[in-house]
């Protein structure tokens, strides 16, 4: 696997279907699981690649440090042979903005390839906040994961406030809806528990849980010195 996270045997292939999850994963819980295997069935997708985040623009609270949080997402996805991770972002010194990854990406996929970039539907719900959002979805179909009843009424409103003031089209069929039911739990939700001394067992994969553990980096004292 090189930095890409791309398996080297998918870059033979033509017309791959690459999904991308972006997230800091601060940590990965059984939701983001979830999302990205119901994606990749829903979308007959041929790979689904996990892109940590370095230094996301829009997050102003302290993280877990950007490698601590790459390992968590290794060790959750190890078992899915059509999981990956892809290191590009935390391996990066500039701030991370989704257009930048997904130009990056473009140029290094096989030929043809077509992108689906994973997110929430309430990050969507923001795009018009984003650098260059007609160009991150030029670059690619959004899947947006909801929980069944969340309201995305807005959406269609926004698409076009978007194709109004940009040059090129931007068709609402760049952007899917995918109704995940585990999406109540969320990242805020685990730090949560952890900071209160809450078990977080089945909520994300067991060697996520013990990696936390010993870390300390989600316990309300912060991370153990030595």
């Amino acid at each position: 696997m090189d930095q890409d996270g791309l398996i080297s045997g998918l870059r033979d292939l033509p017309g791959l279907r690459l999904g991308i999850m972006g997230g800091a994963f601060d940590p990965i819980h059984i939701a983001h699981l979830v999302t990205a295997q119901e994606a990749l069935a829903e979308f007959n997708l041929d790979q689904v690649l996990f892109m940590p985040a370095g230094d996301p623009p829009h997050k102003s609270r302290k993280m877990a440090p950007a490698e601590f949080r790459y390992l968590l997402t290794e060790v959750a996805t190890a078992g899915n042979p059509r999981f990956s991770v892809s290191r590009y972002e935390i391996s990066r010194e500039e701030v991370s903005y989704t257009v930048d990854t997904l130009e990056h990406l473009a140029g290094v996929v096989p030929p043809g390839t077509e992108m689906f970039f994973i997110t929430g539907a309430d990050a969507v719900l923001d795009i018009l906040g984003w650098k260059d959002p007609a160009r991150v979805l030029e670059l690619s179909t959004f899947i947006a994961a909801t929980r069944p009843g969340y309201d995305l009424s807005r959406l269609a409103g926004l698409l076009e406030k978007l194709r109004s003031t940009t040059v090129g089209l931007v068709p609402e069929a760049r952007v899917k809806i995918l109704e995940v039911p585990a999406l109540s739990i969320s990242s805020s939700m685990i730090r949560e528990r952890l900071m209160a001394g809450k078990t977080v067992r089945y909520l994300v994969p067991d060697p996520v849980a013990y990696l936390i553990e010993k870390s300390g980096y989600y316990a309300a004292t912060g991370p153990a010195s030595g």
